[in-house]
């Protein structure tokens, strides 16, 4: 069996013209953190040690189910400096609502799910999306890309970082939470799926070889 090789497989991705990121289909995703830096805890024995905000990043990978029904949260793992996990597209759009085709655009991580800031003109934090507010048919979003959904899921956790810092002290970081694009791979059979699988489960034992260190 190949092991999957970070090497190849974590350069930055080329969306591949005309494809449609909305079909069904499991996509390997990683997405790291601006500068590097080690926000989300510490690697003991091989094992990952989440701090608060990483749980909260856990929290909100999860939450992607709620925002895009038709996505599925398979493997993932929160890393002090990165975020790996497979995200699948699930057959069975809901009727009436188009496709996206393509990627959308990045680098908005400090604006909410609508384009807008995410403090209003007086400084003060707008309402978002919220895990303890429930899902209804108006904020549900189906036949989005994976695109998409990494940006929710992108501004979600910059947003709530950032409360981190003000109410409790986390870590600060250097502009943007995240970096502005992610890397992508189209998992396109049952043994790639296997060898991406055990890739993200391994890597915490697997810190020392890691290229994100």
């Amino acid at each position: 069996m190949h092991k999957f090789n970070p090497k190849i497989h974590h350069r930055r991705s080329i969306r591949l013209k005309g494809y449609d990121y909305s079909q069904p289909g499991a996509y390997f995703i990683t997405i790291c953190v601006q500068d590097r830096l080690h926000l989300f805890g510490e690697i003991h024995d091989g094992n990952m040690i989440l701090n608060d905000a990483g749980k909260m990043i856990e929290k909100w990978y999860f939450e992607l189910e709620n925002k895009f029904p038709d996505k599925k949260c398979r493997e993932m793992v929160v890393m002090p400096n990165h975020f790996h996990c497979i995200i699948e597209n699930m057959a069975g759009h809901a009727e009436g609502q188009g496709a996206h085709v393509g990627a959308p655009r990045r680098g908005r991580p400090d604006t909410d799910e609508r384009g807008r800031p995410d403090t209003d003109e007086r400084g003060r934090d707008r309402p978002h999306d919220h895990p303890d507010t429930p899902y209804g048919p108006e904020n549900k979003k189906f036949n989005a890309t994976v695109g998409d959904a990494m940006d929710w899921f992108k501004t979600m956790t910059t947003n709530e970082y950032i409360r981190g810092v003000k109410n409790v002290g986390w870590e600060r970081f250097n502009r943007k939470l995240w970096h502005r694009n992610y890397w992508e791979h189209i998992i396109r059979d049952d043994r790639a799926y296997f060898n991406i699988s055990n890739y993200i489960l391994n890597n915490p034992k697997n810190w020392k070889k890691d290229c994100f260190i």
